[in-house]
């Protein structure tokens, strides 16, 4: 059982990752998109200029990568750790989105917002005081059911 904080340990940084990379990466995509402005739908003309302006956007392949790699964080973490661990654990990227939409996006967000964002982050609190996984590996790499 040496391999269980490694794992726990492994699991907390990918998480950390895939809310960062997620939510930065959400940030950057909607700034790239509002400084482009909308794409035009009207002809096939103007929506391939709205496309090849919006593909040419350094902000928004930035934005794209964030992203990417917050999927291969997403994938490797799956690999390991429960899904009903995951997902609600990287709630956490629903708090950091308003809170890097104020500050970088100068967005203005309510209280009843906030207060919403306070209970997910007191449910991710207490989601990560439970072991991420709750299955044991079996011989061929899947998944038996059973404490770890």
């Amino acid at each position: 059982m040496r391999r269980a904080p490694a794992l726990k340990t492994k699991t907390y940084i990918l998480l950390f990752l895939l809310v960062v990379l997620g939510s930065a990466g959400n940030t950057i995509l909607d700034k790239g998109m509002k400084e482009n402005g909308s794409v035009d739908l009207s002809t096939l003309s103007t929506l391939s200029a709205g496309l090849l302006h919006t593909f040419a956007s350094g902000t928004i392949w930035l934005g794209v990568i964030c992203m990417l790699l917050f999927m291969v964080c997403h994938m490797l973490v799956l690999s390991w750790a429960d899904y009903s661990f995951v997902m609600p654990f990287s709630a956490i990227a629903y708090a950091l989105v308003p809170l890097l939409g104020y500050l970088w996006l100068g967005e203005v967000v309510p209280r009843t917002r906030w207060l919403g964002i306070a209970l997910i982050v007191f449910g991710v609190c207490l989601i990560s005081r439970t072991p991420p996984s709750t299955t044991q590996p079996t011989a061929d790499g899947g998944a038996a059911a059973g404490p770890v």
